[in-house]
């Protein structure tokens, strides 16, 4: 057993990302869009399953929690409540679950945040297009080709991973880097 072929991989993903970056320089649009949500009194909202609704979580956390210093708290929500996902999905379905949630608490001048690692999680095709239907600004970190979610939607990271794993280490990276990039447009005293 050799692990270290592992981290190699990582990083040999995480530099074919970052050569696309380089690019697109995605990540610091998507900072000063959020900024700018932020400042105009809007929000994010975000959503994954299994391992991506933790990164959703953690994400949601570092904004209305703390990342790296004190600052004011910004509206971020995980869509993660147990009580509603198992009451959709036992009303409507289990693709519904973070649509309906999209449906209650956005609303135009909002972002809503995706996370597939497939890009075929119906359950965040859904919330794609309720996002959409509300007028918010749209963002979905996939991975492997993108899977259906590919150009749906105004921004997205596609992760050409094989492994969910692999795909969500560098899909938290990406959203730790995007929350810097928000703290140092608003807050950077703190930089």
């Amino acid at each position: 057993m050799n692990l270290i072929n592992s981290y190699k991989k990582l990083a040999e993903m995480l530099e074919g990302f970052i050569q696309e970056e380089i690019k697109n320089n995605q990540t610091e649009k998507i900072a000063m869009e959020l900024a700018k949500i932020f400042q105009n009194g809007d929000k994010v909202l975000i959503c994954g399953n299994g391992g991506s609704n933790c990164d959703a979580l953690h994400f949601a956390e570092e904004f209305t929690g703390r990342f790296r210093k004190d600052r004011k708290a910004l509206p971020a929500i995980a869509l993660s409540d147990s009580s509603h996902i198992t009451c959709v999905g036992n009303d409507y379905g289990f693709n519904y679950i973070f649509s309906r949630g999209v449906e209650a608490y956005g609303k135009s001048g909002d972002m809503f945040i995706g996370i597939s690692t497939s890009g075929n999680s119906q359950n965040i095709i859904e919330a794609v297009n309720a996002a959409k239907k509300i007028g918010m600004k749209t963002l979905v970190l996939l991975g492997k080709d993108g899977g259906k979610l590919k150009g749906t939607c105004d921004y997205e990271f596609i992760i050409n991973g094989e492994t969910s794993d692999r795909i969500q280490e560098i899909h938290m990276s990406i959203l730790h880097i995007i929350i810097e990039g928000v703290e140092k447009i608003m807050f950077p005293e703190n930089y």
